[in-house]
């Protein structure tokens, strides 16, 4: 039987993962079986872009604090190896990177995971991260937005164009 010690520190083991879960708002859990150290190398640098962290965990430990933390729906995803993928900041920019990771490695699997509390499957994850950046919808929307006001400041032109060829031809008639 393992030590009072040792108990104790896998206790606080899970504390701190489970506070970590509670304020991320992505967990995402993948089966990073068949890749190499390099690619995971690449991918751990990647995700350090988007300031998300890139962790292997005992998958006791990883149900332990999913429990610990409220977050029910992903104990049957936690069977053979598991990385956890976490980030406070973004949820969408850290899945597009995995979604990437996933096309070019035929192995490497996304689970399931957590978005903003929400428990998620892999389809509905892969689903979000095709998705076009916040940063690409909102230029989207600013091209939609200008073009309307564009129309919209043509059709005041031809209304001014054609109520001062009115007052003229009224001018010239007079």
């Amino acid at each position: 039987m393992a030590s009072e010690k040792v108990l104790n520190q896998k206790k606080e083991e899970v504390t701190k993962l489970a506070n970590k879960i509670k304020e991320a708002k992505l967990v995402l859990l993948t089966d990073y079986r068949g890749i190499n150290v390099e690619d995971v190398t690449g991918l751990r640098a990647e995700l350090r872009k988007s300031n998300s962290e890139y962790t292997v965990i005992k998958n006791n430990i990883t149900k332990r604090a999913l429990a610990e933390a409220g977050i029910e729906g992903l104990e049957d995803k936690l069977v053979g190896p598991t990385a956890v993928i976490m980030s406070n900041e973004d949820y969408l920019e850290p899945s597009k990177t995995i979604y990437n990771f996933i096309k070019n490695n035929d192995y490497y699997k996304i689970k399931g995971g957590v978005i903003e509390g929400k428990v998620m499957t892999a389809e509905e994850i892969i689903t979000l991260a095709k998705l076009p950046s916040k940063e690409t919808l909102l230029s989207m929307l600013a091209g939609a937005l200008l073009a309307n006001i564009s129309k919209f400041a043509v059709a005041l032109d031809q209304v001014r164009t054609q109520k001062e060829q009115t007052e003229n031809t009224n001018n010239a008639e007079a």
